[in-house]
């Protein structure tokens, strides 16, 4: 038995069936499937487009898997080499399986309702009635019937030539939504791409009392897109007027819990007049074509710091990085001039301080009930000079000598407000003047986000019509038998439908009516 030589594809062939394969629907959902595995890590790790901040913290606090994590592009999920690759190859794959189905679809649109089978009673739902009356006259009505229930008809001859047959069919609707379906979501992969290839985004820690205007040179961070440009800028300005919390004090098991955050600003955009307006964590504030959000917040200490002569060398808020849900916060304060050595200060602030029985500090409620500021201090070369760009929350001390602090002969430096106390050396004293409110915004710019939710909604559609309209095909044969007429009806779906037996019922009786007979 000689065995079957397929004949070899050679490169054509072999790019032909790869291109097959990628644009199956079944490709195609899987990619989809892996487009939404991909989006994970983006939403367990934070984002350097995001949360910057959040970026360092894990870096710092898991010295270990945060550079694997940096070359597999994590904590860049979203613009990484494996997220972008499935993305195009999705784009590809439904474009590939849209093309060929609407010109099908177009083709079916404009064929005939298929001729009416030789055996009906072999197909679901079929039903025969008896009547007297005129043959012509029965196809007329039922075809009028089906019409009216929104087929499409096809009358057929029978032997003599004459009409003895409907054929009619219904639901390519159900197609319409499904090509809708994958062409909106090819509108969705398209503007949410150009969206982030215009847009922007950017963080600002504004602490209350302060502005910032939307300019590159005052954003903490900034994440433009691969076709940002700065004249893509609107020039506006938000001052932070106040911040209020809201914390549960009525449920003692969520005492101290946040429920609530208000930020009262002013806006001012070009030659226009400051205008008041209110920012909450879902409630963005809409100006300059951008949203701007609520991230978060925590405390600002204004630190004074005088040198021997009582000379003013550094009067102003830093924010503090919150630790726990109690607003214990981290900051650091570097103090390069105005001094005989530099230093640089490493605090703990306790809004609502309290002395634990191993004698450490701990904070029992986020707000400034007992706030209490600890310091630890540095002197030496905090490396501001060399031109190397560091880190404003973080203070690396091995080429520094703490000189107070638990290492040191000056124990910690304890402060409240309005309290100043001397620095070791002589070299002057430190003030904690006041304690505001910091916090985080962001700018986010996306000139794509009204055609996401316009696809979004078509998608949606698309997909509630192709589940719910059912295809039929329904068939009505009128033959004379012994001066009667014999009238068969019968339907086919396509899929599973368990209304076809119905709606044949309901065919049946809507044309013996119409044929003037009493059911």
């Amino acid at each position: 038995m000689v065995g079957i030589v397929q004949p070899p594809l050679g490169p054509l062939g072999y790019l032909r069936y790869f291109w097959r394969q990628l644009t199956s629907m079944r490709t195609a959902l899987l990619l989809l499937l892996l487009l939404a595995l991909a989006a994970v890590p983006g939403s367990l790790v934070p984002q350097v487009s995001s949360d910057p901040n959040g970026v360092i913290q894990y870096r710092a606090a898991n010295p270990t898997i945060a550079p694997v994590l940096d070359f597999f592009q994590v904590f860049t999920t979203y613009s990484s080499v494996w997220f972008s690759a499935i993305y195009l190859l999705l784009f590809v794959s439904l474009i590939g399986c849209v093309i060929p189905r609407t010109r099908f679809h177009l083709d079916a649109l404009r064929a005939r309702p298929p001729k009416t089978p030789a055996r009906l009673d072999r197909l679901p739902g079929f039903m025969t009635r008896r009547v007297d009356g005129d043959a012509t006259a029965a196809v007329t009505a039922a075809r009028a019937v089906l019409k009216s229930r929104g087929y499409r008809t096809a009358l057929y001859p029978g032997a003599d030539g004459a009409p003895d047959s409907v054929s009619a069919e219904r639901g390519y609707l159900r197609e319409t939504g499904n090509l809708v379906f994958h062409v909106a979501l090819i509108g969705v992969l398209i503007t949410v791409g150009v969206g982030g290839g215009l847009g922007y985004t950017g963080q600002r820690v504004v602490v209350e009392g302060f502005a910032f205007s939307n300019s590159l040179a005052s954003y903490d961070s900034f994440n433009p897109g691969r076709f940002f440009s700065d004249s893509f800028l609107s020039p506006f300005s938000i001052a932070v007027d106040s911040f209020a919390p809201t914390y549960e004090e009525a449920n003692r098991r969520a005492l101290g819990q946040a429920i609530d955050y208000t930020l009262k600003v002013t806006t001012t955009e070009r030659d226009a007049v400051p205008v008041p307006a209110v920012i909450k964590v879902n409630s963005p504030l809409s100006l300059g074509g951008a949203e701007v959000y609520l991230l978060g917040n925590g405390y600002a200490p204004v630190l004074t710091v005088r040198d021997a002569t009582g000379h003013a060398v550094f009067s102003q808020p830093t924010a503090f990085l919150p630790q726990d849900a109690n607003l214990t916060s981290l900051g650091v304060v570097k103090v390069p001039d105005g001094l005989d050595k530099q230093i640089a200060m490493r605090g703990f602030l306790y809004p609502s301080a309290v002395t634990l029985t191993s004698g450490a500090l701990a904070s029992n409620y986020p707000d400034l009930i007992n706030p209490t500021l600890t310091l630890e201090v540095y002197s030496g070369d905090l490396g501001l000079d060399n031109g190397v760009g560091t880190n404003a929350y973080a203070l690396n001390t091995d080429n520094l000598t703490q000189i107070a602090g638990r290492k040191a002969a000056t124990p910690t430096i304890k402060l409240t407000p309005g309290q100043k106390i001397d620095l070791p050396d002589g070299l002057g004293s430190v003030e904690l003047a006041s304690i505001p409110r910091f916090v985080s915004l962001q700018v986010h710019s996306d000139p794509a986000q009204g055609w996401v939710l316009l696809f979004a909604i078509l998608a949606l559609s698309g997909l509630i019509t192709s589940l719910f309209v059912p295809r039929r095909r329904v068939w009505v044969r009128v033959s004379a038998s012994g001066g009667a007429l014999d009238i068969e009806y019968a339907g086919l779906a396509r899929g599973d439908d368990p209304g076809l037996d119905a709606a044949v019922l309901d065919i049946a009786d809507r044309h013996s009516q119409r044929l003037g007979l009493k059911l």
